[in-house]
């Protein structure tokens, strides 16, 4: 699978590469299209455990920096706990500094019992959010999760996890577990876990259609390597057709960039990323926030 557009021409055409300095005056191996001027039909997200070894108020700034706006908000470090009282806290500095969160998770689910699966849509609904990103819940699980996810009205979107997974390696194994149950309950797909575990992601795009709740992005040098992440555009994953393939669908949710590497520092590689996505939207003759707003 390749990209159709070169990663550097992405970049130069990107708001945020320019302000960057990441442009390059490297030919493109396509044409663009005229932009259309029109909004893109795709939203751009954040993944909050991409920014895991910092604290809120470091991601909220970073989230400016990246002209950013929505988030998919972690229990992890403080950005978003568990605890009423301290979640309260998170939701208000997120609303204060402008920052919409559309999603929890990943939210695991490793009890069959009532008070800990409501206790995670509790969690959820006090976040302000309809879509619970689940990690691995056990098929035998489920049933107990659908009488939330009807009593709530807040989807369930599980994640695949690729080739390690013990049930969820791709998003047609999720949607195989699901496919009866009620139609709130649908998939996160992981592309770069996707992608190792097999799955052309473009069909599985149109495969899962309106059972995708969230997607998590990566990219990857390797299909066989879960070690081979790099930046988005760096790596050998289909941006463009995806993002095609998701418009086809008509896709409301987010694409939410989640950046696995330098944990320590990951801005440089988080810049590099938006940048890309932004430059296959402009690509496509769409005008990004980003690029509205500079």
């Amino acid at each position: 699978m390749k990209n159709s557009f070169s990663r550097r021409n992405f970049m130069q055409t990107s708001a945020l590469a320019a302000a960057a300095t990441f442009s390059s005056a490297a030919p493109a191996h396509a044409e663009a299209i005229p932009a259309s001027g029109k909004p893109s039909p795709l939203k751009l997200g954040l993944a909050s455990y991409t920014f895991r070894n910092f604290t809120r108020a470091q991601v909220i700034d970073f989230m400016k920096q990246l002209h950013l706006t929505d988030l998919n908000c972690k229990d992890a470090k403080d950005h978003l706990p568990m605890d009423s009282a301290q979640e309260a806290q998170a939701v208000a500095d997120y609303a204060a500094n402008g920052i919409k969160l559309h999603a929890v998770g990943t939210v695991y689910f490793p009890k069959d019992e009532d008070d800990d699966i409501r206790s995670k849509f509790e969690y959820a609904k006090r976040a302000g959010v309809n879509v619970i990103v689940a990690g691995d819940p056990a098929p035998a699980t489920l049933p107990r999760i659908e009488k939330f996810v009807k009593e709530y009205d807040i989807r369930l979107a599980i994640h695949n996890h690729g080739p390690e997974d013990k049930i969820y390696h791709s998003p047609f194994d999720v949607t195989n577990v699901v496919k009866d149950m009620d139609p709130r309950i649908g998939c996160c797909i992981d592309v770069g876990h996707a992608a190792r575990a097999g799955a052309n992601l473009v069909e599985a795009i149109h495969a899962v259609g309106p059972r995708i709740y969230d997607l998590h992005v990566k990219d990857l040098t390797s299909f066989e390597s879960k070690e081979s992440q790099v930046a988005v555009g760096e790596g050998i994953l289909p941006f463009r057709e995806m993002f095609q393939a998701l418009i086809e669908i008509h896709y409301k949710g987010f694409i939410d960039l989640e950046y696995e590497i330098h944990a320590d520092d990951p801005m440089p590689g988080v810049i590099e990323s938006f940048a890309f996505m932004r430059g296959v939207l402009d690509g496509m003759g769409y005008l990004t926030k980003a690029a509205s707003s500079s």
